[in-house]
């Protein structure tokens, strides 16, 4: 279970980062950069694609080696319990917000909550 979970993030910042990376001008647009100049675009592909890349190997790695599967799951908790933290007080100190910010904090949330539960199971197999 916890390797599908680290491919399942691996597969999804594979994704975002392609998606980011070709469609920067549309992507960022979606979720709410309205304007970038060619600085800001650079920027704007450095994190959301190249960031997001490297995070996507990162977890390609740890699913891929069972022995560092838990690893993995603290790497998860991590990334997640800020973001989603981060994510809602910003969504509620600046809304309205575009529907694509609630759907990526729906993930992240989701994501979090799967990485908890996944854990909490391995504390109490070992």
């Amino acid at each position: 279970m916890t390797a599908i979970y680290l491919w399942v993030n691996a597969a999804i910042y594979g994704i975002f980062a392609i998606l980011c990376t070709v469609k920067a001008s549309a992507t960022s647009k979606s979720i709410g950069f309205l304007s970038l100049n060619n600085g800001g675009m650079a920027e704007y592909v450095t994190v959301y694609g190249g960031m997001e890349l490297g995070l996507g190997i990162i977890f390609a790695w740890l699913a891929w080696r069972p022995e560092l599967h838990r690893t993995g799951i603290v790497l998860a908790l991590a990334l997640y319990a800020p973001l989603v933290i981060f994510r809602w007080i910003s969504v509620a100190r600046y809304w309205p917000v575009q529907s694509l910010t609630l759907g990526t904090g729906a993930l992240e949330t989701t994501l979090l909550v799967l990485a908890i539960a996944l854990w909490l199971a391995q504390r109490h197999a070992v």
